[in-house]
């Protein structure tokens, strides 16, 4: 399963961003797909996360300012982020688990750069 990520760029602080994530392959299952964060010098680190059945997990620091979605029929994920800050810039990663001919898997996306400015 590959992922395709897409939305990021520069914006300043008190903007918004949507990023996109689409999920394409031969017969697989998505059970939960999320999207982390990496900056520099700093831990890939959960964003966001939303089950197959839409329920969802937020980190802390975005909770309030960050929605996650999905559209199942499309197997993609959306983050919508709001009021972003400088220091949600980082790399920000999608991801997916689930089925596919057999076996489970665990897919990621290539990053996607978001740089919020002051």
């Amino acid at each position: 399963v590959q992922l395709q990520a897409s939305g990021g760029g520069l914006v300043q602080a008190g903007g918004s961003l949507r990023l996109s994530c689409a999920a394409s392959g031969t017969t697989f299952t998505i059970d939960d797909m999320g999207w982390y964060r990496q900056a520099p010098g700093n831990k890939r680190e959960l964003v966001a996360s939303i089950s197959s059945g839409g329920r969802t997990n937020y980190a802390d620091s975005v909770k309030g300012r960050f929605t996650i979605s999905r559209d199942n029929a499309k197997n993609t994920v959306y983050l919508q982020m709001n009021s972003l800050k400088t220091e949600d810039t980082a790399v920000y990663y999608c991801d997916a688990e689930g089925w596919g001919a057999g076996d489970r898997f665990r897919s990621w996306g290539q990053g996607t750069q978001v740089t919020v400015s002051s």
